[in-house]
């Protein structure tokens, strides 16, 4: 693989904010120079790219293996000014005499969208002449109005009566992108004529380099397209019974269909028109255990839905035990046998007390006398005995 270090030269005049080249042609060129930055550095990783303008003549990035950092200087570039190109060209042959690797090969790459001046002819060809000698190639796309006759010339007293180092390459206006005419040109070639950064080979990897790496790269992309292959005919035999997406939309068809066989039957109407948002958190508890309970014994009546002015009143645990079992001080007070040793303990000179407590006890054990009813016919009976006992007493 060759080493080569390449200084890319943009156009950055303001005839770069036309728009005959989608979106813009700066946009255009930049989309260019990222493919041409890739395509080098793909090639060999010691070649070296550099950056540099052609408005300002301004170095944005010497060269560097880096393209990312390349990028983003061009991607930082507003167009402004006029074009300058001979000026850039010396400057860019400049900084490849500074390359750090001196075996590397120097190349020159162009972009120019503005007119160039026919009238510096001479002065071209010294310029081609010179660089010829110091075995630089160039190589420039022409866009736009970037085509010129001093730049065939140029191109052609760089290569001489054989060579074919240096390339000129033209991209009319609507024919096809800047991009895809740069890969379809010999800009992105090698010397043999094949594609840089291995886009001549599968996987970009040449067999005869590595046989055994491309073979197993070839088998697994063989095995995954029968397998992909396999999963399309699979999921066509299986796509009636895959309606319904994911495992939400299974569940929103199924609850759709429940609600419709509850509106169908008699009484679905009652079930289908209850509105839970309306229900507070205790009256949807009640009508939950409802029909719990008639899912457990089914009957033909329909569960009662709680209304909100009549709640179900639920007695608490401390209700309960409140109302079913007894204290234990009512036991006691209840117990006269407990109340009669009690008071048998107390002091003698508080028996008075103690026999007035004993007869309030009693009376409370005791239980109540039924009062006599006297009837008016037993009282008139007991005058009129009276009455003939009375007149009979002499």
């Amino acid at each position: 693989m060759v080493l080569e270090s390449t200084m890319i030269c943009v156009d950055d005049s303001d005839y770069m904010r036309n728009g005959d080249f989608v979106p813009t042609r700066m946009a255009a060129v930049q989309d260019a120079v990222n493919i041409v930055c890739l395509t080098k550095t793909r090639a060999n990783p010691e070649n070296n790219v550099g950056l540099l303008t052609l408005a300002s003549s301004e170095v944005l990035t010497t060269l560097t293996t880096d393209s990312g950092k390349l990028m983003s200087k061009m991607l930082a570039c507003q167009p402004s000014g006029d074009l300058q190109l001979m000026s850039g060209l010396r400057k860019a042959h400049l900084a490849l005499k500074h390359r750090q690797g001196k075996n590397h090969k120097m190349r020159i790459v162009v972009f120019v969208g503005s007119p160039v001046d026919n009238n510096d002819a001479a002065e071209w060809i010294r310029l081609a002449k010179r660089m010829k000698k110091e075995k630089v190639n160039v190589d420039i796309v022409a866009f736009g109005d970037g085509p010129s006759e001093v730049l065939q010339q140029f191109i052609d007293t760089l290569n001489g009566r054989d060579g074919n180092a240096s390339h000129l390459v033209v991209v009319q206006q609507g024919t096809s992108t800047l991009s895809d005419a740069l890969m379809a040109s010999p800009v992105l070639q090698s010397e043999d004529g094949m594609p840089m950064g291995g886009g001549a080979f599968d996987f970009g990897i040449d067999p005869n380099d590595d046989p055994e790496l491309a073979l197993a790269l070839r088998v697994s992309m063989e095995e995954q397209r029968s397998r992909q292959e396999a999963e399309g005919r699979s999921g066509a035999t299986e796509a009636p019974a895959a309606v319904g997406g994911s495992s939400e939309e299974q569940m929103l068809e199924r609850a759709l269909a429940i609600s419709r066989e509850l509106e169908a039957e008699p009484g679905g109407s009652q079930a289908a028109a209850v509105d839970f948002g309306s229900m507070t958190e205790d009256e949807q508890i009640a009508y939950a255990m409802q029909m719990s309970m008639q899912d457990s014994h089914p009957a033909t009546e329909e569960p009662t839905l709680p209304t909100a002015t009549e709640p179900e009143v639920v007695p608490s645990e401390s209700e309960k035990m409140e109302v079913d079992e007894p204290t234990s001080t009512d036991t006691i007070m209840d117990d006269p046998e407990f109340i009669q040793s009690v008071l048998e303990g107390l002091p003698k000179d508080i028996k008075v007390e103690k026999e007035t407590a004993e007869t309030v006890v009693k009376k409370e054990t005791s239980p109540p006398k039924a009062k006599e009813q006297k009837s008016p016919k037993e009282g008139s009976s007991k005058s009129g005995s009276s009455k003939k006992s009375s007149g009979s007493d002499p």
